[in-house]
């Protein structure tokens, strides 16, 4: 056992349940250090903590220091912790930007914010072994955000409700985890309404899409881009080339939209690399 390792993840867990930040003790293989105390029951247990034990994972978290100690103390093999999301005060969510299989998902996230038109605001980032980045947000309390893999981009997981993230200065069996230089002691940004939206689950039914050869939503389109100012132009044809894509009229108002681009001061070939990078986001080619 490496009792130095266990010595640094339980101080660098009480600092964060310092913070509002439920923890629990996790193994070098990054899973929840205690073992189910349900394990040899002959079926399933749904205890979530209720007998008192410990051993239910994410349940088990805690911002009460004695509680934290004895949780390290349960698990003095223990070289890391967790950090529960979607818990009071904070409603923790974590935005896993993953390197693994060649995907860039920090390009992923800036396109899907140009897209949305939203911005990441400065925050907590958690630097990962392999080279990823964990992103700290804050939610509302009356939302849950689900856990996920890669459905909001290739690469891109999201740590929310009963999910937890690997806190800094845990070690494991691929290096140790740290913070950002500059970001360890910035408070948790709130994560902005249009990431919000797109972390949540798909509404169950979608309105029918617009037909024809685009009518009054494609002239709003190219009304959109024609009253771009200076500095906002590209970002402007993006989002209506991605909107023209996703409603079926992105063949249809190509033209139209490098046309109102092109008037508005971007070349001919700005306009149209733009326009195709909308396609390719939008999984359509033109």
């Amino acid at each position: 056992m490496d009792r130095q390792a266990t010595t640094l993840a339980l101080a660098h867990a009480l600092s964060a349940a310092e913070r509002g930040l439920a923890v629990i003790p996790l193994s070098r293989s990054k899973l929840p250090a205690l073992r189910s105390p349900h394990h040899d029951a002959p079926s399933p247990s749904p205890c979530r903590g209720e007998c008192g034990r410990f051993g239910h994972g994410v349940y088990d978290a805690s911002t009460d220091p004695h509680r934290v100690r004895g949780l390290f103390a349960a698990a003095p093999w223990a070289t890391g912790y967790g950090i529960a999301c979607g818990l009071h005060p904070h409603h923790l969510i974590g935005i896993d930007l993953d390197t693994k299989s060649g995907t860039d998902s920090s390009t992923a996230l800036r396109e899907l914010a140009l897209r949305h038109l939203f911005t990441i605001p400065e925050t907590v980032v958690v630097l990962t072994p392999s080279g990823g980045r964990h992103l700290w947000l804050t939610g509302p309390p009356d939302v849950v955000v689900p856990n996920s893999a890669s459905r909001l981009a290739p690469g891109i997981d999201i740590r929310g409700a009963g999910g937890y993230l690997v806190g800094p200065g845990s070690r494991t069996d691929h290096g140790v985890y740290g913070t950002a230089p500059g970001t360890a002691h910035l408070p948790l940004a709130p994560c902005p309404p249009e990431l919000l939206r797109l972390l949540l689950p798909p509404p169950r039914s979608t309105p029918p899409r617009p037909t024809g050869g685009g009518g009054g939503h494609g002239h709003g389109l190219i009304h959109f881009v024609l009253t771009a100012h200076e500095g906002q132009r590209n970002t402007r044809l993006f989002w209506a080339a991605c909107r023209a894509y996703e409603n079926g009229l992105g063949l249809d108002l190509t033209d139209a939209l490098v046309d109102a681009a092109v008037r508005t001061g971007l070349t001919e070939r700005e306009a149209r690399s733009t326009v195709a990078s909308a396609a390719r986001m939008s999984g359509r080619r033109g």
